[in-house]
């Protein structure tokens, strides 16, 4: 998402970048390009001239500091309009009531099913909540299948009543049974359509009545760009909804919606969610996302993301092996093993500040570190708690055992060794200093 956006953006920034100073010629055909990238991106015209606008009178009523270069400044204020556009700062989800109930509403298929599966996944284990998932799309069998499936993995109850056919009735009876059973969090999965119709709004509006619930999410398929944007107003003409979520952001989308929904209907985004896999969900970050459209990465994610695989029990078992140079292809391969839980190798590396950029035109597969897993998988359990046993005769059955060439053996052999030798130099630093790093 937002490739392309990316991309003209940091070509405006280079008309102005090595200019001695902004004035109104070099500002003016910066703008002008600024617009252009946002109405490519899907955004709509009176946003983007009203973005433009002000970006422009910040840039010319701001005298250039001699540390910061005009392109500097110029990236500077483009991402804090940024930031204010998508709505300044992240919104908390109101998940706090005996129990708290969340009404999930959308059109059909924009992953209403999913959201409401990963959202109760989320409570659950971000939040040490405990949800109950309420299937009351009424005219859809598949859908109450879907998130029974959803419930069995993530190990969440799904409540539904098959031959009742009244919404309302639904989402009561649910609530009931949550109070019954110590839910904390009803989350009700509503019917969608394949527009917007009478039937639906009246359906869901009786839901909301019946109910009062904490939150009313409106789930948006961010791929539709501004019709997503159109959606969400005539939804939230008719119930007022407290948040958005914007789903299918790994897919081939221009962002019109995300840097517009906020501005009108004035609700926040609260989720982003990309892919089938239940914790493909993360809360909405205005800044974060505005530094990953303009290439500055999102470290703070990408440690977050490595934060909730970490156990520090095994943190400070793994640092004492590899101050004792005891570092073997087990512990290896369980470090792989982490990465691949944090999420799409791709956007992981793209969380980096300058790696996006080089590496956008490369296919990464989440498939990428098969190749090394056959290879450790080949070793025998001697063999891995004892990287350096491993001589030419081993490695020829290696590659035998695992479909590889012998150089290909030999080069993951090298590579590990050489991240061994890295490892042995942190050894001699102080404790202390390393934990610092």
């Amino acid at each position: 998402m937002f490739e392309n956006l990316s991309e003209r953006l940091d070509s405006a920034f280079k008309q102005i970048k090595g200019e001695g100073r902004i004035t109104e010629l070099n500002i003016a055909a910066t703008v002008k390009d600024i617009r252009r990238a946002l109405i490519d991106a899907d955004v709509n015209f009176k946003i983007a001239k009203e973005f433009t606008d002000t970006v422009r009178e910040k840039a010319l009523g701001n005298k250039v500091l001699t540390a910061v270069s005009p392109g500097q400044l110029m990236v500077k204020i483009v991402k804090d309009e940024l930031v204010e556009l998508m709505g300044g700062s992240e919104s908390e989800l109101n998940a706090k009531g005996n129990p708290a109930v969340i009404l999930i509403a959308g059109l059909q298929g924009s992953g209403k099913t999913t959201f409401s599966g990963k959202l109760a996944n989320y409570l659950k284990g971000r939040k040490g909540l405990s949800p109950l998932l309420v299937a009351a799309d009424i005219y859809r069998p598949a859908a109450i299948e879907q998130l029974k499936v959803l419930g069995s993995q993530i190990g969440v109850d799904v409540y539904n009543e098959p031959e009742n056919k009244d919404a309302v009735s639904i989402a009561q009876n649910a609530i009931k049974e949550a109070r019954s059973k110590n839910k904390n969090v009803v989350i009700i999965d509503t019917a969608g359509r394949l527009a917007i119709d009478e039937v639906m709004m009246q359906e869901v509006a009786a839901v909301k009545a019946a109910v009062s619930p904490n939150e009313i999410l409106f789930v948006v398929d961010s791929m539709t760009g501004q019709d997503a944007v159109n959606t969400a107003k005539a939804f939230n003409d008719r119930l007022d909804f407290s948040g958005v979520v914007l789903t299918k952001l790994d897919g081939d989308t221009r962002g019109g919606a995300a840097l517009s929904i906020k501005y009108t209907v004035n609700k926040p985004i609260k989720f982003i969610s990309s892919g089938e896999k239940m914790d493909t969900l993360d809360v909405f970050y205005p800044e974060r996302m505005a530094q990953r459209i303009l290439g500055m990465g999102d470290i703070t994610t990408l440690v977050e993301k490595a934060q909730a695989q970490f156990d520090e029990a095994e943190a400070k078992k793994l640092e004492k092996k590899i101050r004792k140079n005891q570092f073997d292809f087990e512990d290896f391969k369980q470090q792989l093993e982490q990465i691949k839980k944090m999420g799409n190798i791709k956007d992981l590396l793209g969380m980096i500040p300058g790696v996006g950029k080089a590496i956008k035109d490369i296919d990464i597969s989440d498939d990428a570190f098969k190749g090394i897993e056959a290879i450790i998988n080949s070793m025998t359990p001697f063999e891995r708690a004892n990287p350096d046993t491993i001589d030419q005769s081993r490695r020829k059955r290696l590659a035998k055992g695992c479909g590889k060439d012998i150089n290909e053996i030999n080069a993951f052999l090298k590579q590990f060794e050489q991240m061994k030798q890295m490892m042995k130099m942190m050894n001699k630093m102080p404790m202390g200093a390393m934990r610092r790093r």
